[in-house]
């Protein structure tokens, strides 16, 4: 078992180091855009960047190296031509340089000129963190309490509701669902804020903007969930161990709490880590619908505005959290149920 856990993570990581490793190459052969703010502000990222290795610097025109990124002329002063560092290569391994020496991702050129891109990530990251975190508090007992009851009411009335009305709500796209939250609950009963209340709102207007992204990220994973438990139940309780625990003495209770729950929850739970892991990625569509300055609304700023270095961090979180959770969810399994062992040898 631990053999195949070593395993599984380093592969997750050459796996990961492969997919930034060809993003920052690819990103590095894009057109460049000049950081935004004044002359001396282009210069100190010139700078940073000439230090960081991704360019050099010269007082004349040089041959080989292509059209100036930056021409600094300062009164008085000598005159600095900035280029690009060739080759690419050589920009890719110092940038594995500054990333395992400082931490350092790079700087942004637009969402906040000459800070770390690591840094802008940090102050996005709670905000999707906190709406998540919410969400998996409502959706998890919500979606199982459903699935479980649905099961239990098989082929009744109760049953025939919960499972139709699941079927329609999970094909409604998530754009969709707060488009209509938005115009009814906010801006037809104004219940709720239009947009993403702001640090310096009251208390309670801050409470209330959750409600609509929480809400709109739960529905999915309610309905999920529900279709999930109420389908592994169902078999469970079908099941010949199920019906030998009857025979015994056990009322359907009895037997249904001890034994079918146990083993319908085997699959349910592992899928419930990783997507609590998946989760934090955020939602580009729904933070961008109302305004919520979380990692997804940042990536597609980042993309628009050409900013590389904050496009390329916030695409390694996103991926280094698809990994984790793929990994999370494979190793759980051996954990929550003890006969299934991963990585064994066949007798």
């Amino acid at each position: 078992m631990w053999k195949y856990i070593v395993k599984r993570l380093l592969l997750a990581a050459v796996t990961l180091f492969i997919i930034l490793s060809l993003t920052f190459i690819l990103m590095k052969l894009l057109p460049f855009k000049l950081p935004l703010g004044t002359a001396e502000t282009k210069y100190a990222y010139f700078m940073a960047s000439y230090h960081d290795g991704f360019v050099v610097y010269f007082e004349h025109e040089m041959k080989g190296y292509g059209d100036a990124l930056f021409v600094y002329a300062p009164e008085n002063s000598r005159i600095s031509l900035y280029f690009y560092q060739t080759p690419i290569m050589i920009q890719y391994f110092s940038w594995i340089k500054n990333i395992f020496t400082e931490w350092n991702w790079g700087l942004s050129t637009y969402i906040q000129p000459n800070v770390r891109a690591m840094v802008i990530i940090g102050q996005f990251l709670p905000t999707t963190i906190s709406i998540n975190f919410w969400s998996v508090i409502f959706s998890v007992p919500l979606g199982i309490g459903l699935g479980i009851w649905a099961a239990l009411k098989k082929n009744k009335a109760t049953d025939n509701i919960i499972s139709t009305a699941v079927m329609v709500f999970i094909s409604v796209p998530g754009f969709v669902l707060i488009t209509f939250c938005i115009a009814l609950f906010a801006y037809g009963l104004h219940w709720f804020p239009t947009q993403w209340p702001n640090p310096t709102d009251p208390l309670s207007m801050r409470v209330l903007g959750y409600i609509i992204p929480v809400f709109v990220l739960s529905f999915g994973s309610v309905c999920g969930y529900c279709r999930s438990v109420r389908a592994e139940l169902c078999e469970v309780m079908e099941s010949e161990y199920l019906l030998l625990a009857r025979t015994k003495g056990l009322t359907r209770r009895q037997a249904i709490i001890r034994h079918a729950l146990k083993n319908a929850m085997v699959p349910i739970f592992p899928s419930i880590l990783a997507e609590v892991i998946g989760l934090l990625g955020g939602s580009m569509i729904l933070e961008n619908l109302y305004g919520i300055p979380g990692v997804g609304r940042l990536f597609v700023t980042a993309l628009s505005a050409e900013d590389y270095n904050v496009l390329f961090v916030d695409m390694a979180l996103f991926t280094t959290i698809s990994l984790v959770s793929g990994v999370f969810l494979d190793l759980s399994y051996g954990f929550i149920d003890p006969r299934i062992r991963m990585g064994a040898k066949k007798a």
